[in-house]
């Protein structure tokens, strides 16, 4: 059975805020739909799917590393 998405747990393991994850699936998720619209990917091809899910494996796999800017508001 295939897995259809990665458990909250295990995303939190690699990030330190929810707020973290949703920042960097977003603009990986971005970045993954730009790259297919410039390759013209067809709906066979390997970059086909939903590249939210896809953002979200990248973050479990360790593919995707983040460095927080700013501490906050003091």
């Amino acid at each position: 059975m295939a897995m259809h998405k990665p458990s909250l747990d295990k995303l939190m393991q690699r990030v330190d805020s929810r707020y973290s994850l949703v920042v960097i699936t977003a603009k990986r998720a971005r970045q993954l739909t730009e790259i297919a619209l410039q390759q013209d990917v067809d709906k066979d091809g390997e970059a086909a799917g939903n590249p939210v899910s896809s953002a979200l494996f990248e973050v479990v796999k360790g593919n995707i590393k983040f460095r927080r800017t700013r501490q906050g508001i003091k």
